[in-house]
């Protein structure tokens, strides 16, 4: 059998480990001493051992990430207590970090609306209370809660889900670091030690099984690192956000591709749920004008233009007329490029292309008779003319 020394080295009593070592190396030998579990598992059923269950669970342990294992040839010897790589205790990344570097950046030109006061109320309490806000893209969700940071001066970690995300990038990880495998802790871990709010964003992109390891953590409870036989109490301060384009339900439109259909004793684990609209047009307004002034793009009758535009479109959709619509991230675009190219149709049309060729046209004709660029002396249409004309202008292109 093996078993951890004072030291924190392995002792093998046991010379099956010890030719299995052996014969990893003469079959796959590298310099990193670094091997993936299918190396070992042809090494496992090519071998002969009196004890292979002994054998499986040593190799187990030396996981030092992801499919990947470190074992060097020099942890056997013949001796009768053989040492394994060694395992250091390193002092916990939080103490390694400047937390005020952590601290987001206010940006000047954000204008706070939706949800942003009840956030505000959250984050500053620093209670533990596991907030989730969902909505549509790019209408400021993870924004608010950054600049609520930013405004109060409070540090925040922000980790971005994909379907590659796992545990060990979410709560810690061994790796190799001098020849020695320590451990990495993850942002989770990191922000429970400093006290600190974390955002998960696109949380309904990470995957079900993996996010259940958040379930012991969204309880608020001391937490058991398993990678350092340790238990780790949040300090005060601590909170997670999540924010997602879905509830956690997926997405049936196919909107929102690559969103999971999240386990719903997770999401009852977040306190409250908020769900955030894009703002309205006398708020955006503020946005895309405090933008254009910060670009040094002033022109007032353009971004009327453009929030109206919005605002029609958006209607339209939720009707059902379109089913694209235009983001206030994507009127942040269009301003950012009538600041580099001063051209207004030019700005709009590259903004748009993104769109099918039907949306396209469809968006950029809507837009001329929401401006009057081609008719200045005739009435400006009614929000309702503008809808069924981008409808009617979609279904000819289509057809």
């Amino acid at each position: 059998m093996y078993k951890l020394t004072k030291k924190g080295k392995y002792m093998m009593n046991d010379v099956n480990i010890k030719k299995f070592v052996e014969s990893l190396h003469k079959s796959y030998s590298n310099d990193e001493n670094k091997f993936n579990w299918k190396q070992i598992v042809k090494v496992f059923k090519t071998s002969k051992f009196d004890n292979k269950s002994e054998v499986y669970n040593w190799v187990r342990a030396q996981k030092a990430g992801r499919g990947a294992y470190i074992i060097p040839l020099s942890s056997v010897s013949s001796s009768v207590t053989n040492n394994v790589v060694k395992v250091d205790t390193v002092k916990s990344e939080s103490s390694n970090l400047d937390v005020k570097s952590l601290i987001p950046i206010r940006d000047s030109n954000y204008v706070p609306f939706g949800n942003y006061k009840d956030l505000e109320t959250i984050i500053s309490s620093k209670q533990f209370y596991p907030t989730f806000v969902t909505g549509p893209t790019g209408n400021g969700k993870s924004t608010s809660i950054e600049q609520i940071c930013a405004k109060h001066k409070i540090s925040l970690i922000r980790v971005n889900l994909n379907s590659l995300t796992d545990e060990d990038q979410l709560i810690g990880t061994k790796t190799l670091i001098d020849g020695n495998i320590q451990i990495v802790e993850g942002p989770v871990v990191i922000a429970m030690r400093l006290g600190i709010p974390l955002l998960l964003d696109e949380i309904d992109a990470g995957g079900a099984n993996t996010l259940l390891c958040l379930q012991p953590i969204l309880e608020g409870k001391p937490f058991y690192f398993k990678l350092k036989n340790e238990i780790i109490v949040p300090k005060f301060g601590f909170n997670i956000f999540a924010t997602a384009n879905t509830k956690g339900k997926g997405s049936e439109d196919g909107r929102y591709i690559g969103t999971n259909v999240l386990n719903e004793a997770f999401l009852e684990r977040f306190a409250v749920t908020f769900q955030q609209e894009y703002p309205t047009p006398s708020i955006e307004l503020k946005i895309v004008k405090n933008l254009m002034d910060s670009y040094k793009c002033k022109n007032d009758k353009f971004a009327q233009t453009l929030v109206k535009w919005a605002d029609v479109i958006r209607k339209t959709n939720e009707s059902g007329g379109v089913d694209e619509t235009i983001t206030t991230r994507r009127l942040v675009h269009i301003v950012r490029a009538y600041s580099v190219f001063k051209d207004i149709d030019k700005s709009i049309q590259l903004c748009t292309n993104r769109f099918d060729e039907a949306t396209r046209l469809a968006f950029i004709d809507l837009f001329d008779k929401v401006s009057n660029n081609k008719e200045t002396s005739a009435p400006k249409p009614s929000e309702s003319e503008v809808a069924s004309a981008v409808v009617n202008q979609q279904q000819t292109v289509s057809a």
